[in-house]
């Protein structure tokens, strides 16, 4: 069981680093995992913890997890509130505006298994995602139709929480994450894993905004850097140096 980064601890709560491929929690939709965040962090500090909202498997970052039963309802309430903030950052395929903010409804997507007796004809719901370009990369790799494949690197805030909202809204604007296997663009994601060994899916929670329950403080928690991410964007920032 990998031993995860504790980003914020307390008696009442602890945060860790999840990283990319790692379960929350068992679920029925991989039933042959065997490695879950949950499990980890109970055995790193000895005690039982309790979870109050959750990480798709493919996307790393913050992971909180409350330290006894009242937390856990005072977090869930705030989550289902809208009172805690999250951000996000991306690796997206192209070149994005500066800024931009995405009023998209979605249809809840239903798991065949985990979700099978869950009502299918739920009319689409509000989903808002803003985001702000904070980089772009053009590369001198040709991906068809076009001589030269160019990428943007996003800071996102969900104003919803939608099942797999950030990477549906990236691909319903035309910019998938890259690693995205269901939304995403097969080429893209080829030419990251064989030239760059990029490997997974562009997508970390890198902060969380939330009153503390017991408190009342404002907290802020956050990760300072994602080891995946770092990787691939020295390699692109070699390649814009060499061009200049």
């Amino acid at each position: 069981m990998p031993v995860l980064p504790v980003l914020y601890q307390d008696e009442h709560l602890v945060a860790v680093h999840k990283p990319a491929g790692l379960l929350v929690h068992r679920s029925l939709i991989d039933k042959y995992e065997t490695r879950f965040a949950m499990q980890a962090v109970r055995d790193q500090l000895g005690q039982q913890v309790f979870t109050v909202h959750r990480l798709d498997k493919p996307t790393s970052g913050v992971l909180l997890f409350a330290l006894s039963q009242d937390v856990a309802r005072s977090l869930t309430e705030q989550f289902t509130l809208g009172q805690v903030t999250k951000t996000y950052r991306a690796i997206v395929r192209g070149f994005t505006p500066d800024e931009g903010l995405i009023d998209y409804p979605l249809k809840e997507k239903l798991d065949k298994i985990a979700d099978k007796k869950a009502r299918s004809d739920k009319p689409a719901q509000s989903a808002i995602t803003a985001y702000k370009t904070l980089a772009k990369f053009e590369l001198p790799y040709p991906v068809r139709p076009y001589q030269t494949a160019r990428y943007s690197i996003l800071e996102l805030y969900p104003k919803t929480g939608r099942k797999h909202q950030i990477r549906r809204h990236m691909a319903h604007i035309r910019h998938p994450i890259i690693g995205d296997v269901n939304h995403g663009d097969g080429k893209h994601n080829a030419l990251m894993r064989d030239q760059f060994n990029f490997k997974g899916l562009g997508l970390c929670a890198t902060q969380i905004n939330l009153t503390h329950p017991v408190t009342g403080k404002p907290l802020s928690i956050g990760v300072e850097t994602e080891p995946r991410f770092d990787a691939l964007l020295a390699q692109w920032q070699s390649y814009q140096a060499e061009a200049q």
